[in-house]
This record gives structure tokens, C-alpha cells and sequence, in this order.
């Protein structure tokens, strides 16, 4: 049994997710979202993002960290945000000795969904049913995040995820 953390990495909402892999099979153990007030100063939200990733992972004690690639649209000041959510996760895994593994948008809908162009919606239905939930997760942040986990284990192959992750951490 191995367990790998997704997460979708924002300043105003972190989503985290947190799947178990045991042979073939799936399942979520946790998952949520961290936020913060658009009134708090930027370096008060980013440490409330690393102290609350800090806890998750001494909690679950993953074997790897996935995260969701950086989107780069027009608004380069929400890119940026996003950039420094994202240095503080890579942190908060580093400072564990826990790899990071990096996923686009469209290989987390392709392998979630079948499709890169996959609406957000049919992520959350995909994740829920993918991991046996009784309903899909009411966040999108928390859906994406346990999405990017369910890519790692897929991607790394299963039972390969724990040596993947391990391997690199060895290095």
C-alpha cells in the first residue's frame, strides 16, 4: 500500500488530495481545500498554506507529492500566485524529503477523464466514481487535487508509484 498527495496549488484555495493505491485499487483517504482571506498580506496566506501542508504530510506520510502544473492564461498576476502556492508545496515536500511530481491540466483530465478538454464538472463525477466515493467532492480545488493524485498512481503505474517516488527520493 502506498499513499500519494495531489494538490492544486492556489493562494486564495489550496486543494489537497490524498489517495491510497493497494494493488489495483484506489481510494481516497482525505481531501479538502486551505484558505485564505483576500484581506490577509500574501506572505501570511503562503504560510498558512506550508504550515497546513507541513501537518498533512507528517499526517498521511506520503511516498510522493503531485501537482498540477501551472496554467498560463492572460492574467499574469493570478500566475503568479499560483507560482508561489505551488514554492511553497515544493517546499513543504522537500523540507519532508517527499518527490515532486509535475502534471498539465490536460494529463490530469486524460487520465481521469478519457480527455484533455474534460469540463470541470465531469472531473469532479470521474473522481468521485474512480475512488468509490458516495458523491463526488463538493470542491472543484479538492476534485482537481485527488484528480492529480489518481494521475501520479496511474502514470507511475500502481504498484510502480512507491518505487518511482522512492527512487527519487534516494537520489
Amino acid at each position: 500500500m502506498i499513499v500519494v498527495m495531489g494538490i492544486d496549488p492556489g493562494v486564495a484555495n489550496t486543494g489537497f488530495g490524498v489517495v491510497r493505491v493497494a494493488g489495483s485499487r484506489m481510494s481516497a483517504i482525505d481531501g479538502g481545500v486551505v484558505e485564505s482571506s483576500p484581506d490577509e498580506p500574501t506572505a501570511s496566506r503562503l504560510a498558512r498554506i506550508h504550515t497546513a501542508l507541513e501537518e498533512l504530510i507528517r499526517w498521511h506520510e506520503p511516498v510522493a507529492v503531485a501537482l498540477e502544473e501551472l496554467y498560463f492564461g492572460k492574467n499574469v498576476r493570478s500566475a503568479m500566485a499560483v507560482g508561489q502556492a505551488r514554492g511553497v508545496v515544493m517546499l513543504a515536500a522537500a523540507q519532508a524529503e517527499i518527490p515532486c511530481f509535475d502534471y498539465t491540466p490536460q494529463a490530469v483530465k486524460m487520465s481521469v477523464c478519457g480527455s484533455g478538454s474534460a469540463a470541470k464538472r465531469q472531473v469532479q463525477r470521474m473522481v468521485g466514481s474512480l475512488l468509490g466515493l458516495p458523491r463526488a467532492p463538493s470542491s472543484d480545488h479538492a476534485a482537481d487535487a485527488l484528480a492529480v493524485a489518481v494521475c501520479h498512481a496511474s502514470h507511475a503505474g500502481l504498484s510502480g508509484a512507491a518505487t518511482a517516488a522512492l527512487a527519487g527520493a534516494a537520489s
